[in-house]
């Protein structure tokens, strides 16, 4: 089988993510697979002499739980499997990029509007501008910085006032406004694996318009229905993803809308709400597309 390495930030990270790559390398092992837990700086890759140059030996797959776009693609470069692809992170990472990917796919996406980039802090919000967002998505709506996870950088903004405030803060930033989708504080989780929802959980927060658990939501196990089934499956499959979380919206007659697709969900919050053995699924589809 070779031998694998989970790739995990060097800097301080969610304790989440640790406790997801030591699950893996876990259920790995248990499966007879060999791995080891490091951070990006043990890869040792650098560009000299106009190609990449590597001290990484004997590695034969890589599950890549970072965010780091260079290094997946040198890893990618040098002929190692990655689990999730390098272009899958890369599209995931970015919000803007991920709904203009899922574009003609025939899912159910919120409408959208890209915020203009400002590289001057001393400029003033085109309040114009800002009138002509709210009238095209109404209030409330939702404000979302490009980069960002655990609902971080997700704002709300229920009048004109909010809706600047909210592009002051953001507006050396990525961002985009969204119209405002089903309930507050409501969405549906589904962990999808090698194309296929294995489990799904309703998150709840009665305190945020958010419903991230990090955010104070909770989660309570679900069957999921066929049109929320098959919109995570086309997520999965439309951006290449080996292994993500889809968070589904319910949209009018509870149709399902794309919120976002992580390429690197938790799994300890949904294994203990659905009691799903994620971790040892994604192993056993990581060993299944090896052995081909």
């Amino acid at each position: 089988m070779g031998q694998g390495i989970i790739v995990i930030n060097p800097y301080k990270i969610p304790k989440e993510s640790v406790h997801q790559a030591n699950r893996l390398k876990d259920e790995l092992e248990q499966l007879g697979v060999s791995v080891n837990i490091v951070t990006d700086t043990f890869l040792r890759n650098f560009i000299a002499e106009n190609k990449i140059q590597t001290e990484l030996k004997g590695i034969d797959f890589v599950i890549y739980l970072d965010k780091d776009k260079y290094q997946s693609e040198i890893l990618e470069g040098l002929g190692i499997r990655l689990f999730n692809s390098h272009k899958a992170v890369r599209v995931c990472d970015d919000k803007g990029t991920t709904y203009l990917a899922l574009l003609n796919s025939g899912l159910n996406i919120p409408k959208t509007i890209f915020g203009a980039l400002c590289y001057n802090k001393d400029m003033p919000i085109d309040t114009k501008w800002a009138k002509k967002i709210a009238e095209s998505l109404g209030y409330p709506l939702i404000i979302k910085e490009s980069f960002g996870s655990m609902g971080k950088g997700v704002y709300l903004a229920n009048n004109l006032d909010e809706l600047i405030e909210v592009m002051e803060k953001v507006k050396l930033k990525p961002h985009l406004f969204q119209e405002h989708v089903g309930e507050p504080g409501v969405d549906v989780r589904v962990i999808v694996i090698g194309g296929k929802a294995v489990c799904a959980m309703e998150r709840r927060n009665d305190t945020d318009f958010r419903s991230n658990v990090a955010q104070g939501g909770y989660g309570k196990k679900i069957t999921l229905d066929g049109e929320f089934k098959k919109s995570a499956e086309k997520c999965a499959l439309v951006l290449g993803l080996d292994y993500c979380g889809v968070d589904l919206l319910y949209g009018k007659d509870n149709k399902p809308y794309v919120c976002e697709v992580n390429s690197n969900a938790f799994i300890s919050g949904i294994e203990k709400v659905t009691g799903f053995n994620v971790a040892k699924a994604y192993a056993e589809h990581i060993i299944s597309c090896l052995n081909k």
